[in-house]
């Protein structure tokens, strides 16, 4: 037997079938910071339109975690596939420095070492250095994902420019009479000692002690308007879940069309909603209750009841927030410690009362529990109302209650002097509701829906916070009134000094008030002149809200408004929220054009990722186990919008789907070796199963780019799998495998096989770079100099193709016939290969009975279909002589196949048998077809 393997041409690469992804993305990392990546991404785009994609900047505190990792990587696919397809998209990083988590982990290793109570500028520098600290540590690791980015100069919310920027927002809503100062309920945690946005607030499960408490009615009033209870006591019954609040109690609300009793127990008037009777009755355990009267909320309104523990009038209000689901009808009201019950008492004119320090404790103005804690107030309260019969009943209520976002403990409602920024004011509220309608895109559209009730209903935006480690409230005090000054051109000459000084705000802390004050200046209110620095600091999420002033207007590499912003579906009242309403406020129009929301990283069983149930998997040992690739293609592969699984089967099955396409590669890759541009053969010269798999992967690239404009990631992993699975490896690589190997060197239907998967790996390369950017830029490598398109990286390519390299829809038609009858002869051969008869498919004859259209149309096609099948003969001949054993299809009407051992001898060179094989003396024990090539061959 001779030796024929060193006349086929096979494959010969570089590229390694192992990707060893833990060693060589560390080795592609430091090319790309040599060569500069993103500037040469960017700059094969020189002149072409802008796409601004404006990161919202994660917390400065800790590594990084499977939700912001695959935050970035979204973010990076979408920068990446933007410039790929001709935009000029640079990333600007971000991160929020300043706030309450840092500040609160500075205090704990202060308090550890014995240093506390320092001065603020010393705190603030503690603040900075480990903000700075964690800020390097997740630049490194996001940088590790292979995410391109300005990382050299990122935007931080500590910088002095951004600090000014920030500031002259808040001069900016200043000026137009946005911003006021005043007593009001917020939340408030009594942990943190701080108040907290609407976007700090979690709800939780929590149990509350539930009571009913009866208010007497000592109002002469009553009796002369509801007779039927002269000379009788009378009580209002309310219902509350908060005990500590009683204290504040200023009214009772009720509704106005509501209908309520004057139930008669035990010789006792209490009056209830008569839709709450019946399970109240059976609650108190009441015997024989007998209505009185029936009247409306609107006739109780104005009577006077009693505070059931102290000398206090309690008037009944009108509300029409009152419910009837729970309750009694009747709503204790402490316009200190409720947002409705705050706006009843505006309409009313009723105290805001607070009775509480910072830490939640009770003031001396409270005899009977001051220096309690309002959760140790909760049972004092409670045996008080027992001892003066004012408690008819008691239980505890599990329900959604709001707790701090940092320290997770439950948090109050409490008035406190605070800074607002009025929603009503400049039409605030209306505008953003009008730009959420009609100037964003929402993706998903439910979205929309989602951020329009939170500003809809949500109250004036609080702006201040007690804290240290921010940027300040620009304002002076009165001493002698308490009355702000805020004057606009004083605050913006304040911001000024901020740009200018190399750490921004903490000009503003070691500034005597003396130097900050103008010269002479006097209160308006009382004349006086003494006066006292602000010492609340802004909400941080005034911080990133106004990172469009920071960063969109002020880099050179963004655009405002930015084209996209980009983040967790809880943003829609953090970021997105914030960052709305301060560039309608101040731009009258909003920071974005679209907002993309993602989900929540869960494990593979769908609960969320937690140290108590051990099922918190790090980026860090995804990359150590797979290399950052394949984290990578997880984000691409999943549906993000919503909350994504994550496990090591999930991955396993993911590695598997690598595999495949890095396989798919390297066969394109061994088999251009030879091959250069100039030997391309056009699409009109191509024969029938090139033309037809050029233009098949022409429209898959096409459903490619059209999921990646729509961001549906998980559309591009599919089809680029299923392509170098099923279109590539499984019929087109597997059909020309034999012309790559076997036939001539220079053959025209050889080149014309490597001009296709030229084309292909080109445009497959370049599709898969924004997802597996490791992969892409190693195939780039590994081509060949000549096949090589030109720069330093994949990320310079740009590659299209030919506009004449498609089918006609009659030509395509007619091609689809080829897959289909490959798939109907695979079916026949089947039950043949495992009865033993046949071993590879080079053994096989195959015969095609069909009917004459069939048969004309095969003759039109005139495609090589022995090379289709990959069998040794093909025969045709017409349906009627199908034998009785031939294998029928179902879904081609008709077509009947008849597979059978091949007659001949087989060929030794190209496997194929042929009863000519061995006549070329030349070359014994080759076919004819390779005896031709041998000839001439040059391999």
């Amino acid at each position: 037997m001779s030796d024929y393997k060193k006349t086929l041409c096979l494959p010969e690469t570089s590229f390694p079938m192992k990707a060893n992804l833990k060693q060589r993305e560390p080795e592609t990392l430091n090319l790309w910071e040599e060569i500069d990546v993103l500037a040469l991404m960017v700059k094969a785009n020189e002149g072409n339109e802008r796409y601004t994609l404006h990161d919202g900047p994660p917390y400065a505190n800790g590594h990084i975690h499977m939700g912001t990792a695959m935050n970035k990587v979204l973010k990076d696919i979408i920068v990446k596939f933007k410039n790929m397809h001709g935009y000029r998209a640079e990333y600007v990083p971000g991160w929020d420095c300043h706030g309450l988590p840092i500040e609160h982990k500075v205090a704990q290793e202060l308090k550890e070492k014995g240093k506390e109570n320092l001065p603020a500028v010393t705190v603030r520098k503690i603040c900075r250095d480990y903000a700075t600290k964690f800020m390097k540590i997740q630049r490194d690791e996001f940088k590790r994902l292979g995410v391109f980015g300005t990382w050299s100069n990122p935007y931080l919310t500590m910088l002095p420019t951004y600090e000014a920027a920030t500031a002259r927002e808040l001069g900016r809503f200043m000026a137009n009479g946005s911003v006021y100062r005043g007593k009001k309920p917020i939340h408030w945690c009594i942990c943190c000692e701080t108040a907290l946005a609407e976007a700090e607030v979690e709800y939780a499960d929590h149990a509350s002690p539930s009571i009913y408490v009866r208010f007497p009615v000592d109002d002469a009033a009553f009796s002369q308007k509801f007779s039927v209870a002269s000379g009788k006591k009378a009580y209002l019954v309310i219902w509350t879940t908060t005990p500590w609040t009683i204290p504040s109690n200023m009214a009772v609300a009720v509704h106005p069309e509501y209908e309520y009793v004057l139930a008669l127990v035990q010789g006792e008037v209490h009056v209830v909603a008569s839709e709450r009777l019946a399970a109240l009755q059976k609650k108190f355990k009441w015997q024989d209750v007998e209505v009185l009267a029936v009247v409306t909320g609107k006739d109780l309104e104005g009577i006077k009841a009693r505070h059931p523990f102290i000398d206090r009038v309690s008037p009944v209000v009108l509300a029409d927030y009152v419910t009837l689901d729970t309750g009694t009808g009747l709503v204790h009201t402490a316009p200190g410690h409720g947002r409705e019950d705050y706006e009843t008492g505006l309409r009313y004119g009723l105290e805001v009362l607070s009775p509480l320090d910072d830490k939640g404790r009770f003031l001396p103005v409270v005899n009977e529990l001051a220096g309690k804690t309002v959760i140790e107030a909760n049972p004092e309260v409670i045996c008080i109302l027992r001892e003066r019969g004012a408690l008819l009943a008691e239980e505890k209520l599990s329900h959604s209650y709001p707790h701090c976002w940092r320290c997770k403990q439950p948090v109050i409602f409490r008035a406190t002097t605070q800074w607002f920024i009025s929603m009503e004011k400049n039409d605030l509220r209306a505008k953003a509701l009008r730009a959420i309608e009609k100037d964003v895109r929402w993706i998903p559209a439910w979205g929309r829906e989602r951020i329009h009730a939170m500003i809809e209903h949500r109250p004036d935006w609080c702006i201040s916070r007690q804290r240290t480690w921010g940027v300040p409230i620009i304002a002076l005090i009165c001493k002698d009134c308490d009355t702000a000054y805020t004057n606009s051109e004083w605050v913006f000459s304040v911001v000024d000094q901020f740009e200018k000084h190399p750490t921004g705000c903490d000009y503003w802390f070691e500034t005597p008030v003396e130097k900050l004050a103008p010269a002479g200046l006097k209160c308006p209110h009382c004349g006086g002149g003494a006066w006292e620095k602000e010492d609340d600091i802004l909400d941080v999420w005034f911080d990133s809200g106004t990172s469009f002033a920071a960063v969109l207007e002020q880099r050179p590499e963004c655009t405002f408004p930015a084209d996209l912003y980009l983040e967790g579906t809880d943003q829609h009242r953090g970021w997105f929220h914030s960052s709305l309403l301060a560039s309608i406020g101040t731009r009258a129009r909003p920071p974005y054009k679209s907002v993309l929301t993602h989900g929540y990283v869960v494990d593979g069983d769908g609960r969320k990722m937690s140290k108590s149930l051990g099922n918190v998997v790090a980026p860090q040992e995804i990359i150590d186990k797979y290399g950052a690739e394949v984290l990578r293609l997880w984000v691409s592969a999943v549906n993000y919008q919503e909350d994504v699984r994550i496990s090591s089967e999930i991955l396993d099955r993911l590695v598997d789907a690598y595999r495949r396409i890095r396989n798919t590669c390297r066969f394109i890759l061994g088999n251009l070796s030879d091959f250069s541009p100039d030997k391309a053969v056009p699409f009109a010269e191509m024969g029938p199963v090139d033309r037809y798999a050029l233009d098949l992967f022409r429209l898959n690239f096409e459903k490619v780019r059209e999921a990646y404009q729509d961001f549906e990631f998980h559309k591009v992993f599919h089809t680029l799998h299923n392509l170098c699975v099923t279109d590539l490896s499984a019929f087109y690589l597997d059909v020309i495998k034999d012309r790559l190997y076997v036939s001539g060197k220079d053959s025209k239907e050889r080149r014309a096989a490597q001009t296709v998967i030229w084309k292909t790996l080109l445009t497959l390369m370049q599709e898969m770079a924004p997802i597996l950017c490791f992969t892409a830029e190693e195939v780039f490598r590994s081509l060949p100099e000549v096949l090589r398109p030109k720069g330093q990286t994949v990320f310079e390519s740009r590659f299209t193709f030919d506009t004449e390299e498609r089918l006609d829809a009659e030509e395509r038609a007619n091609l689809k016939l080829l897959p289909v009858l490959r798939a109907e002869v695979n079916k026949a051969a089947e039950p043949i290969r495992k009865s033993g008869t046949i071993g590879h498919s080079l053994d096989t004859h195959v015969t095609i009975y069909a009917p004459d259209s069939l048969l004309a149309d095969l003759k039109v096609i005139g495609a090589d279909l022995r090379e289709l099948f990959i069998v040794s003969k093909v025969s045709l001949a017409a349906a009627e002589q199908a034998p009785a054993d031939a294998y029928r299809s179902v879904e081609t009407e008709g077509l009947a196949i008849k597979v059978e051992k091949a007659s001949g001898v087989k060929c030794e060179r190209c496997w194929v048998y042929d009863e000519r094989t061995g006549e070329a003396g030349d070359f014994p024990g080759t076919c004819p077809r390779c005896a031709r090539i041998l000839t001439g061959v040059n391999c």
